[in-house]
């Protein structure tokens, strides 16, 4: 085992993929011999050439597009694009073509693709460096959509993603790109700052998608996460005293519906916490879910904590994150209904 961070622990995943398989291609902005501009792809060019690490034009579209006619000719590209709000011009190659391609050929061709995005706030960035677009993807059939709260996950879920023989979106939170991250703070640890991180087997691993991860064993309410928010919830069931379990979801698309429903059943109760807007957030699906599953069991409204529905915020960022005062609020709540 070693300390890394979530940077890190995405670079080691791509290391050791790119060594295990020569079909493993990772391109986009500035990858290449620049190391990506939260050096997750450093050092992969000088190691595997530039014919399998490589910069390409700022064109999201153009990256994905590329990446797409590679997967169908056998090849595993993992691209990145350099932040997620980046990533519209590319949206109708990954709705049109990458997800659509298994089903449009009849299985006579498949997309083994993974799109990186580091994706949500928290580093100043201002309303084109900070959104949380994975409901946009959530809904289209035929992706896979990851988003790990750990450097161990995040190196065994990309290790998986990239394994997957179909398309999978990967959103790195990038406020904890650099962690720990402490929920209990207002602001994160200086986040172009490397600290500690966490425990990562230097081996080879893979995490597989699809199944969440219980953060905390709790009786009295189950609390869904994932992400950022997943270390918020934990400081937040911490302060307030609630017999609380927390959810990590951990892949969005497939999701973990029988750990979930499974914990429902137990605790009766469920608050959801997420970074995105809230109306038509992945929220409202979970939500939806565990009532239609967990009516009969449930001894209190479902409520959701997540940002404004509004543009991004850059002067009130860290109002418009759920913190710790506004998931009590909610606990205490549903506690009380």
């Amino acid at each position: 085992m070693a300390r890394m961070t979530m940077i890190e622990a995405i670079q080691n995943a791509l290391d050791i993929s790119m060594g295990r398989d020569e079909r493993v291609v990772v391109f986009g902005e500035d990858v290449g011999y620049f190391g990506g501009v939260f050096r997750c792809t450093a050092g992969l060019q000088k190691k595997y050439g530039r014919s399998r690490c490589f910069d390409t034009p700022i064109s999201e579209l153009g990256i994905v597009g590329a990446a797409i006619g590679m997967a169908a000719y056998g090849l595993k590209p993992c691209v990145e694009i350099q932040f997620a709000d980046y990533v519209y011009p590319a949206y109708d190659q990954i709705v049109s073509e990458a997800a659509r391609l298994r089903y449009r050929s009849a299985g006579g061709f498949t997309c083994p693709l993974v799109v990186r995005m580091p994706a949500g706030g928290g580093i100043y960035g201002g309303q084109t460096h900070s959104q949380s677009p994975e409901a946009l993807f959530t809904h289209v059939a035929g992706l896979k959509v990851v988003v790990p709260s750990t450097p161990a996950d995040a190196k065994g879920l990309l290790t998986a993603a990239i394994e997957d023989p179909d398309p999978v979106i990967f959103l790195e939170p990038k406020r904890i790109y650099n962690g720990p991250f402490d929920g209990h703070h207002d602001r994160p640890i200086v986040p172009w700052k490397k600290h500690e991180g966490g425990e990562v087997d230097e081996n080879y691993y893979k995490t597989p998608l699809g199944k969440a991860a219980i953060r905390r064993q709790g009786e009295g309410l189950t609390v869904l996460a994932y992400g950022t928010m997943v270390h918020v919830a934990m400081a937040a069931v911490e302060e307030a005293g609630i017999d609380a379990e927390v959810i990590d979801l951990r892949t969005l698309v497939p999701l973990d519906t029988k750990t979930i429903m499974e914990s429902v059943r137990k605790t009766g109760r469920c608050v959801i916490v997420h970074e995105a807007t809230q109306t038509s957030g992945f929220g409202a699906e979970l939500a939806a879910q565990v009532q239609a599953e967990c009516f009969y069991h449930l001894e209190a409204p479902i409520m959701r904590v997540a940002g404004w529905d509004t543009p991004y915020p850059h002067s009130q960022e860290w109002d418009y994150f759920p913190g710790p005062a506004r998931i009590i609020r909610a606990l205490n709540a549903v506690m009380e209904a």
